[in-house]
């Protein structure tokens, strides 16, 4: 019976680790799939418009933006998870231990500065910055890139399904702000289960909440990280105010992003080689914590 429950429970922690990341494909596929029905089908809205030439290259526009944006999304995700920030393979061991490297009992090797164990992957990650749920993976030195990059277009696609998904809050609000159209923004599951609204109303509702939701969402963590990757430091550095590995601006972005920092944003394809290599960093503030 014992055995039973926990082949059942790593059977769920199995599951519960992917969930997040079927939750958030789904959603990203889904608020697509809406913003290219809104452009296809229901723009533009004014009917002698709708089978004109600039109508035809409007839609071609958007089409292309945010299918580019959605391209962006998903490589540098993949990439991401595919790429591994962990001390495996990493050749630790040797004279140039100093100042800021530990032991960790865990995995029983000693490790670099700004590294620390994640027990989650069960592992030490390089340059840890934390352990992104979304993804059910840590954030470290190899793939911090594709992290930052892929919150920027998913940042960036956000505020255009909200700005596309305008027109669908206007169309609820037509009205008036009553107690149905309130309800429908705000709790879409009850009226669609009390049969108040119909079930494309209720996609149409939920997804537009889903990109004003998630749009702030991802811009608390975007802007964060942003914030983050000026000053040269980790989620864990700041919160204990040290900027001990700071390299100005450009520094910063040269040794995160690699060295085509200014290209690489733009396509996870582009080649931008860190000049690092997790372990080594140069020292330009006090290591003490101060918080």
């Amino acid at each position: 019976m014992t055995s039973f429950a926990s082949n059942m429970f790593c059977r769920f922690e199995r599951v519960s680790h992917y969930l997040p990341v079927f939750l958030n494909t789904f959603l990203v596929f889904s608020i697509t799939g809406e913003v290219s029905y809104l452009v296809v089908v229901e723009a533009p809205l004014e009917a002698d418009q709708k089978k004109t030439e600039w109508s035809a290259w409007w839609k071609m526009v958007h089409l292309l933006a945010q299918y580019f944006m959605l391209g962006n999304i998903c490589w540098n995700a993949l990439l991401f998870v595919r790429t591994s920030a962990s001390i495996k393979g990493v050749f630790l061991e040797g004279d140039g231990m100093g100042q800021g490297w530990k032991y960790c009992y865990t995995c029983e090797t000693h490790t670099p500065p700004r590294c620390s164990h994640c027990y989650d992957c069960k592992v030490c990650v390089l340059r840890r910055d934390h352990h992104c749920v979304f993804f059910g993976q840590c954030v470290g030195f190899r793939n911090y890139r594709y992290f930052v990059s892929c919150l920027l277009f998913m940042w960036s696609g956000l505020l255009y399904a909200t700005l596309m998904n305008a027109e669908v809050f206007i169309v609820i609000l037509k009205e008036g702000v009553t107690m149905h159209s309130i309800l429908l923004l705000l709790l879409p599951w009850i009226m669609l289960v009390s049969g108040q609204v119909s079930a494309r109303a209720f996609a149409f509702a939920f997804i537009a909440d889903t990109c004003v939701v998630g749009f702030l969402l991802v811009s608390a963590f975007f802007f964060f990280h942003l914030f983050l990757l000026f000053r040269g430091q980790t989620t864990r550095e700041w919160y204990s105010t040290r900027r001990p590995y700071s390299l100005g601006l450009l520094g910063n972005l040269h040794h995160t992003l690699g060295l085509r920092w200014y290209l690489c944003w733009l396509c996870p394809l582009i080649p931008s080689p860190l000049p690092g290599d997790g372990i080594n960093f140069l020292v330009t503030g006090s290591l003490e914590r101060t918080r």
